[in-house]
């Protein structure tokens, strides 16, 4: 028996191989000839552009509250390039920076303008907190990051009660006052931001032993030598996006949230109470509220508080609202459950 068969018989399977292959070739041409007629949606072309690896572009001139930064020096340029290139690639971070922008820098902007201080401050807000009421480990806390001592310096009231530094226009308007003294001192935005990082009495000790007032010829820690270019590479970023590879949507921003005030001029026994009668709950509250750090006010100096309500309708319902009594009942009942465990 010819295992291996005739050489005719061979020929068929090369053949019918070479045929399929010119098929499959004709078929890709014309497939890819009628889906290229189809219109891409925008997100399609985003995707498509999404996973690029790129140097990050860089202008020309680029400043600092109206200070340039002296792109001809090596370090100066590459130092930039180097935050440019995290915060592009920090896509979770900055996504949401993009996002939260519209409902806080509006806030924060005016005061800025009323106080004298350069608008680029509005992101050392942002990279010190994320524009979120963050606490540090080593208890800085809130927008602008402030430690207690250096809070009640700039008279925000901090107690158990009531932390201004939660308070997003108090605590920036304590930001200007410090900002406008550190200028006062160093005779520079770009030297007053890097003394917001590492204190005026830090960066005074530095100006003296280096004989050099200059930010950009100045040997500091880590941190500091960052600082001001981590700011200027998210002034780039967020004001256009889509020339660093990010794409958010107007519709997909966060609006700002629309509220009434009320004043406060004695105590409040319970501000769940409060909301209810306002037509909010505790949550929305606080949302709005966060400088408030308990369930009271005492407030015996009977001073004024200005309380933001969501505006009707603003996700101020109450339909889960239950009455004292099952809330009790429900407070008993866990206490009961805690009980049982330990004795089981």
């Amino acid at each position: 028996m010819n295992i291996k068969g005739s050489k005719t018989e061979q020929k068929y399977p090369i053949i019918i191989s070479c045929s399929l292959l010119v098929v499959a070739a004709v078929f890709g041409v014309c497939s890819s000839s009628s889906f290229s007629g189809l219109e891409k949606s925008p997100q399609d072309e985003i995707t498509s552009q999404q996973h690029w690896f790129r140097s990050p572009y860089i202008p020309e001139k680029v400043d600092f509250a109206g200070e340039l930064l002296p792109l001809d020096y090596f370090d100066v340029l590459e130092s930039l390039e180097r935050e440019l290139i995290v915060n592009m690639n920090f896509h979770s971070s900055t996504l949401q920076h993009l996002k939260k922008i519209p409902r806080y820098f509006p806030v924060i902007e005016p005061i800025l303008a009323a106080n004298g201080i350069p608008d680029d401050f509005k992101y050392l807000a942002l990279i010190e907190s994320d524009l979120m009421n963050k606490v540090s480990p080593r208890g800085a806390t809130g927008f602008w990051q402030f430690m207690k001592g250096a809070a009640v310096e700039c008279k925000l009231e901090v107690n158990a009660e009531v932390d201004e530094r939660y308070h997003l226009e108090k605590s920036t308007e304590a930001a200007c006052k410090y900002l406008k003294e550190a200028y006062r001192i160093f005779g520079s935005w770009t030297m007053a931001a890097a003394s917001y990082n590492m204190g005026k009495g830090g960066l005074s000790k530095q100006v003296s032993r280096q004989k050099c007032d200059y930010y950009y010829d100045l040997l500091l820690n880590d941190e500091t030598m960052r600082y001001v270019y981590r700011i200027a590479a998210v002034k780039l970023i967020t004001g256009d996006p889509q020339k660093y590879g990010f794409h958010v949507l107007e519709n997909e921003k966060y609006r700002a949230i629309p509220y009434t005030e009320v004043e406060v001029k004695t105590a409040v026994s319970d501000w769940t109470d409060f909301a209810f009668k306002h037509q909010t709950n505790y949550k929305m509250l606080k949302y709005l509220n966060p400088w408030l750090r308990d369930n009271k006010l005492t407030n015996a100096a009977r001073k004024t508080y200005i309380v933001k309500v969501p505006a009707e309708g603003f996700r101020g319902d109450l339909r889960h609202r239950i009455n004292e009594k099952e809330a009790e009942k429900i407070e008993e009942e866990s206490k009961n459950s805690k009980m049982s465990d330990v004795n089981d």
